[in-house]
């Protein structure tokens, strides 16, 4: 095996790695987001919803990365759940600010809590980790993603 196929081989290698994380981690996300009755934009935006706690509408779709019609429909749902509260911008009456609901918390709480549930499984995989080899993962994903940031330098 030459250089440009062992370096091709290699990243490929991680690229598989990746797709299989994502595959079963989009598993866990879809059974646990159907065992609560949500779509999977609500559930990523309750877990968003979860380091915020208001956020601007606007802002969260940019975290969210989803299209307005998808996050607004997601939005309106959880809203008519009681999940989420929906109020006008405070400085912008042009604009909604969201927060988690008393029931929005409870329910995230109790996603947290359920033993198979992805939270857990992320804790438990954390928890297995040495301080060391959990930071050395978080350095090599921002290397990676700096990658992916910085954009292509060579036309294709």
């Amino acid at each position: 095996m030459n250089d440009n196929n062992h370096e091709f081989s290699r990243s490929y290698t991680l690229m598989q790695s990746f797709w299989r994380l994502h595959r079963l981690i989009m598993q866990q996300v879809k059974q646990t987001a159907a065992a609560q009755d949500l779509s999977m934009p609500q559930f990523a935006i309750l877990i968003t919803m979860t380091h915020y706690h208001q956020i601007a509408q606007k802002r969260l779709q940019e975290l969210t990365n989803f299209p307005k019609s998808t996050l607004s429909h997601a939005i309106d749902g959880l809203v008519q759940a009681g999940l989420l509260n929906r109020t006008f911008a405070k400085d912008n009456r042009r604009e909604m600010d969201l927060s988690l609901s008393a029931e929005g918390k409870a329910l995230i709480q109790n996603i947290k809590e359920q033993k198979d549930g992805v939270p857990s499984r992320f804790q438990r995989a954390v928890d297995s980790f040495s301080a060391e080899e959990f930071n050395q993962l978080l350095a090599i994903h921002r290397q990676l993603a700096a990658h992916f940031e910085e954009g292509s330098e060579e036309p294709c």
